[in-house]
């Protein structure tokens, strides 16, 4: 059988998250095809290979379950191909066939983490390294949005030192193009962390303020009187749709509380639109994946807007959570897949992507 590592944690903002994701992953993987080791990183980076039990990843307990630590680390070295582990009898090497990095936001879904396994040689779930920091990146992909013709709201991007120098101007800008309310969202970061709901020219910078905190450079887009719209998206070269959600959040907008804390919000799968916007965002996620050059899997959001029912790109997500409420697994499970079936097929594609056979 082929070896499974499931990497969890991370320094990263969406810590939580990718606990709960990585349990759920970690549950639903097929003993009979793959054997399992799970590795967690701590909010400041450290490594260890954990033999304990998932519920204790789930719930954030496992780093206190000393006696299932071991300090370990994924070598760039490709004859270890794997992971390094430094036991109290000694260092062992632990041959890894294959990673699923359930690592959100930075440093985990940001193509750092991609780079690295392209590097040690080592087939891993998910987009490589240029298609992860694209995606990641909302600045680069609402502009290869704009190339490919995929229509959008009206966006602007700065950076914190090019705000610093003329920041009167850049806010009368953001007033005179994109009109209040807007959206100011961290350039690079995930579940909506560092995002503000912005109502009135006065409240800007302070909002700035607040996405600059979690990245240097910062996009920010009017304000989409609409419904939001989710699509899973899996495969590599031919990627599927196969499912549309809809989303009603709890909250003034699908932000981090309502995404994975209040459980009001509502999700509607299938999504309760018409067929011609079903299909507009099946082959528009389809489209916004591959110019990206995705592969394995990804969530792709949209809008449909109220007034004219045009369907607008928001953001692509490549590695979409997998906890229990997420949308991304809900999706293909109403598609006709199961949760184990999903995460079989992401491993066997990622072994398909990287030449080796499952």
């Amino acid at each position: 059988m082929k070896h499974v590592l499931v990497l969890f944690g991370g320094v990263s903002s969406e810590h939580e998250v990718s606990l709960r994701s990585a349990a759920a992953v970690t549950d639903h993987i097929d003993r009979s095809r793959w054997t399992v080791s799970t590795v967690g990183i701590t909010k400041d980076g450290k490594w260890f290979l954990y033999t304990g039990g998932t519920d204790k990843i789930a719930d954030g307990s496992w780093l206190g379950d000393t006696a299932n630590l071991t300090p370990a680390a994924l070598s760039p070295d490709r004859g270890v191909h794997g992971l390094t582990v430094c036991a109290p009898d000694g260092v062992r090497h632990v041959r890894v066939d294959v990673v699923f990095p359930v690592l959100h936001g930075k440093n985990g879904e940001d193509g750092t983490m991609q780079g690295f396994l392209q590097l040690a040689g080592i087939p891993f779930v998910g987009c490589d390294a240029l298609s992860s920091a694209m995606s990641m990146d909302k600045a680069v992909s609402n502009t290869i949005a704009d190339h490919i013709g995929v229509p959008q709201a009206k966006w602007l991007g700065v950076t914190r030192t090019e705000y610093a120098q003329d920041a009167q101007s850049f806010r009368k800008k953001c007033a005179d193009y994109l009109g209040f309310p807007l959206f100011v969202k961290p350039a690079n970061a995930g579940s909506s962390v560092g995002v503000t709901k912005v109502c009135a020219p006065q409240a800007l910078d302070d909002a700035l303020q607040t996405a600059f905190a979690e990245d240097r450079k910062v996009v920010l887009e009017e304000g989409i009187d609409g419904i939001e719209l989710e699509c899973a998206v899996i495969g590599n070269e031919t990627p599927e749709a196969p499912m549309v959600g809809e989303i009603t959040p709890c909250n003034d907008f699908y932000d981090y509380e309502a995404k994975y804390v209040a459980a009001e919000s509502e999700l509607h799968i299938p999504a309760r639109v018409d067929d011609e916007t079903f299909r507009t965002v099946q082959q528009d996620a389809c489209r916004i994946y591959r110019a990206l050059g995705c592969s394995g899997l990804s969530r792709v959001d949209f809008f449909r807007r109220n007034s004219d029912g045009k369907v607008l790109f928001n953001e692509i997500n490549t590695i979409p959570g997998f906890t229990s409420i997420s949308m991304y697994a809900k999706m293909l499970v109403a598609a006709g897949w199961t949760f184990g079936g999903i995460v079989d097929r992401l491993l066997t594609l990622a072994m398909e992507k990287w030449g080796y056979n499952a």
